[in-house]
């Protein structure tokens, strides 16, 4: 039971390396290929802009799944999927070979989402995702977004629960919005219906089930394997579930902290570590991301006990945290930390 429970930890802190990895390496040629996306980012009110973006989407998605318009959800992430990735590939391919890189990742959202698909999906979006959000958000831009979208997610997941509706709806859909962590070698997200672990968990008040959603309509969710009997019986034997799910904004948002403190630090006063393939690694965006996973095996202890917890404070804070110790141990002034 503590080896498949290990394994299953182990796995979701891989696939955040890889998001925060990824991002820090698309970094610095994002900003050559001119992807930036805003004049000033310096300028707090880019968080705004996309808090009000958040609320907006998260609206539109409640009222499509009220509606059955689930197709419309599917077209818009497998399309946000497709963009995504392509500014990945288009950096690391020939144009040809990343339009067709791009299309056969959607391709395979769309014919066979299976766990493994989801997560690579997840990681390559991740990582592009972050990287464009870090070299496009100041520091106080970033410190800002982060620390509005952990309220927020706390309000939503304790207070409203609207998020929780809302990943029942998006989980149905089998889609690169969580990244599914698997106990077992034998677990098909194909075969699950993880959208009814999440309306079991808000119906039962948390039970052995609960969610931790967090502000991009994604949620972390603990699955017993509930959809086959004999797998539930030895579910219940072990007391071990078979997968659990991550939001993918849950780690895209504490990268764009990481991304933006490696990029817009002085780098006179926060040199590169000296890592060859990865030259954007620095000690803030280091510290950040020591901090980023202290919050998350905060947040998978608790997910595991089966309660419902918001990931968003304890990520975004650990990260925010992380990388303002770093800074300061750098001998980065506070003023110039946080961006003023």
């Amino acid at each position: 039971m503590r080896r498949r429970v290990a394994a299953g930890v182990g796995f979701a802190a891989l696939l955040f390396l890889l998001v925060q990895l990824g991002a820090l390496a698309l970094v610095p040629t994002f900003y050559e290929s001119g992807y930036q996306t805003v004049e000033d980012p310096s300028d707090p009110t880019n968080s705004l802009v996309y808090i009000v973006a958040i609320l907006v989407a998260t609206a539109a998605m409640l009222a499509a799944f009220k509606y059955d318009l689930d197709w419309v959800v599917r077209a818009f992430v497998v399309l946000a999927a497709a963009s995504i990735s392509w500014y990945v590939f288009a950096v690391l391919l020939p144009p040809l070979l990343a339009i067709g890189a791009s299309v056969a990742l959607a391709a395979l959202l769309l014919l066979h989402p299976e766990w493994y698909v989801i997560d690579a999906a997840g990681v390559v979006m991740g990582a592009g995702a972050a990287g464009l959000f870090g070299i496009s958000f100041g520091l106080l831009p970033a410190i800002l977004l982060l620390s509005v979208l952990a309220v927020y997610d706390a309000i939503s997941v304790y207070g409203t629960e609207h998020m929780l509706d809302l990943a029942s709806g998006v989980m149905d859909l089998k889609l690169p919005v969580v990244l599914v962590v698997p106990t077992t070698l034998s677990y098909s997200l194909r075969e699950t219906d993880a959208g009814k672990t999440v309306s079991d968990a808000k119906r039962d008040g948390g039970g052995d089930e609960a969610p931790a959603a967090d502000a991009d309509a994604e949620a972390s969710v603990a699955d017993d394997g509930d959809d086959d009997p004999s797998e539930d019986a030895a579910s219940d034997e072990d007391d071990v579930r078979d997968a659990f799910f991550i939001g993918l904004g849950d780690a895209v948002m504490p990268t764009v902290m990481i991304a933006s403190a490696a990029f817009f630090l002085p780098a006179e006063l926060t040199p590169s570590l000296g890592v060859a393939w990865l030259p954007a690694l620095t000690l803030p965006a280091l510290t950040a991301m020591v901090g980023t996973f202290a919050g998350l095996f905060a947040l998978l202890w608790m997910v595991l006990k089966g309660r419902a917890h918001a990931g968003l404070p304890l990520l975004n804070g650990g990260a925010i945290g992380g990388y303002l110790v770093g800074a300061l141990a750098s001998g980065v002034p506070i003023l110039t930390a946080i961006g003023l």
